[in-house]
Formats: C-alpha cells, sequence, structure tokens
C-alpha cells in the first residue's frame, strides 16, 4: 500500500489499485466525507476512513482537462459585466451631452 495523503481541495490524485484519477471538490471534516470527481465527470462521496485505505499518489490535472462547469460560470458572468459596463458608458454620454446643451442654452440668453 502507499503513502497516506491528507485530501486536499483541488489537488489530483491517482488511485493506483483502481488506475482511475480524480480530484478532490471538498473536504468535510465534520462529517468525515471526502467529495470527489473522476475525468468522466462522475462524483462520489468517500468517508475518511475509506480515503486512508486507497493507494493514492498525487498527480498533475490530466492533460485535456477542462471544468466547463466553472468555465462557463465565469465566462458568463464576464459578459454580463461587460454589458454592464457598456450600458454605464451610454447612460454617462447621454447625461453628459444633456448638461452640455444645457450650460449652451444659459450662455446664449
Amino acid at each position: 500500500m502507499g503513502r497516506e495523503y491528507a485530501p486536499v481541495p483541488g489537488k489530483w490524485y491517482e488511485n493506483k489499485e483502481e488506475e482511475e484519477t480524480f480530484r478532490v471538490l471538498s473536504v468535510d471534516e465534520d462529517d468525515e466525507l471526502v467529495e470527489i470527481e473522476y475525468v468522466d465527470g462522475e462524483l462520489e462521496e468517500l468517508d475518511l476512513d475509506t480515503w486512508h485505505e486507497l493507494d493514492l499518489e498525487p498527480t498533475e490535472q490530466p492533460e485535456g482537462w477542462s471544468d466547463e462547469a466553472d468555465t462557463d460560470d465565469d465566462e458568463d458572468e464576464e459578459e454580463e459585466f461587460e454589458d454592464d459596463e457598456d450600458e454605464d458608458d451610454d447612460d454617462d454620454d447621454d447625461d453628459d451631452d444633456d448638461e452640455d446643451v444645457d450650460e449652451e442654452e444659459d450662455d446664449n440668453y
């Protein structure tokens, strides 16, 4: 059996016996549960006793791995933020133009 490694959220591990790679999503110390995600997207919860029985080795993120759920959310937030900026810019420009016109009218009288 290999060395014992503490489960660290965001880190990748290889189960040597099953030849499966997964990453730790979360560790609940109170309930003694480790939530993991396999490369194929399957989720599983392990109790800490089971975790410590596994023959694990830390590994690198698999090549070509894409966390599509996180990436999509980030892109949507960026697009919304950019849209908000455009709207704010348009509103500010319109307000400035109106003020300039009002000042010009006052100067003409």
